[in-house]
């Protein structure tokens, strides 16, 4: 896909407990942060409010964050995710929504937005509440910033199954 398709872009850092959410603007210039929902495995809630979400904002593009070790090799939660965004694309395609399902590696997405969080004040203690959020802007920014060197949607893009 070019570069040049114009959209909103999401990114979702998804965990155990909760799941991030960044958005840019429009022109896909600026990552800021949306909200952190409350995983939900079983009832498929956090999923249902992503898709509103995107739908709601006419995304084209949302980036999953794959969490791979520092050496690049899969953890369990490299899988976790890629059930997510399976789940997601799925979603999408069963709400008829065109936005593309992406993953993009996210190493060190968390720890950099921790730092970046301490930096700021904030003190660990108290980052919890909105630690999935700025880990998204991380990689959302990430994601932006691969986008405007390679002039391509960086990541790889998830498609539901009927494909």
């Amino acid at each position: 896909m070019s570069r040049d398709r114009a959209g909103v872009r999401l990114a979702v850092d998804v965990g155990d407990a909760r799941v991030g959410l960044a958005a840019t603007d429009p022109d896909a210039l600026l990552a800021t942060p949306v909200m952190t929902l409350r995983r939900d495995k079983n009832r498929g809630s956090d999923l249902r409010m992503i898709t509103r979400i995107a739908q709601d904002r006419k995304c084209a593009v949302v980036y999953v964050g794959l969490p791979l070790s520092l050496s690049g090799v899969e953890t369990p939660s490299t899988q976790k995710a890629r059930e997510f965004a399976q789940a997601l694309a799925e979603r999408f395609a069963e709400q008829m929504l065109s936005a593309e399902v992406r993953l993009i590696d996210e190493r060190l997405s968390t720890v950099s937005a921790s730092d970046k969080m301490r930096a700021s004040g904030v003190e660990a203690r108290h980052q919890r509440a909105s630690i999935d959020q700025a880990a998204a802007v991380e990689i959302l920014t990430h994601a932006l910033n691969m986008r405007a060197a390679q002039g391509t949607e960086p990541g790889t893009l998830v498609f539901h199954r009927s494909d």
